[in-house]
């Protein structure tokens, strides 16, 4: 039987097994990645942010700065209790533990960051929760994604597929497209 690599099982496994199994705390690609995401919101405050996948919340962490209020969340229980832990100083920042597309928190947000997950999902379920994403976005939010290009069997799209499929929902517009070397960026607004 083979693994279903978007379940809650398979991700609480990679962290049962490392504190930080993809090096989101130490690894060069990760800084990069960060210091990207963090630019391209182009030093605007924001309202309400929501970040699903957050993981362990070295990403939660930087944005807790230039937001008024975090629901960031991940699928794992494991990795959104120690993303609780790294974020327990900032108050309004909240972590759950919770799945896409279920558990999208109710409102509108200013922006959603949609970060190194997407690729996880098949076609259709992240059409789904990408339409589902839009819909939670106030008028002119920001939708950013950002998605490693590589190759990984774990995975049931590349990161080029997931952005093309992104940027094809109704309701958005492409304000910024970057390629950094091993990943790529976009940011959307809601018109």
């Amino acid at each position: 039987m083979a693994t279903d690599t978007s379940s809650e099982q398979f991700f609480e496994a990679k962290y049962a097994a490392c504190a930080d199994p993809w090096q989101f705390a130490t690894s060069r690609y990760e800084r990069e990645r960060y210091a990207a995401i963090v630019g391209a919101l182009g030093g605007r405050r924001y309202r309400r942010a929501f970040e699903p996948g957050c993981s362990i919340g070295i990403l939660t962490f930087k944005l807790a700065a230039m937001c008024d209020a975090i629901e960031a969340m991940d699928i794992s229980p494991t990795a959104a209790a120690r993303a609780r832990k790294r974020c327990e100083a900032f108050g309004h920042v909240t972590v759950a533990q919770g799945k896409l597309p279920a558990d999208v928190p109710a409102g509108f947000f200013d922006l959603i960051v949609f970060s190194e997950i997407g690729y996880y999902f098949e076609p259709a379920v992240l059409a789904q929760i990408g339409a589902q994403l839009v819909d939670h976005l106030n008028s002119h939010g920001v939708f950013l994604a950002a998605h490693w290009l590589g190759y990984s069997p774990d995975h049931r799209l590349k990161g080029d597929q997931v952005h093309a499929l992104l940027g094809g929902l109704p309701g958005i517009e492409r304000t910024l497209a970057e390629k950094h070397g091993q990943f790529r960026i976009e940011r959307w607004i809601r018109i």
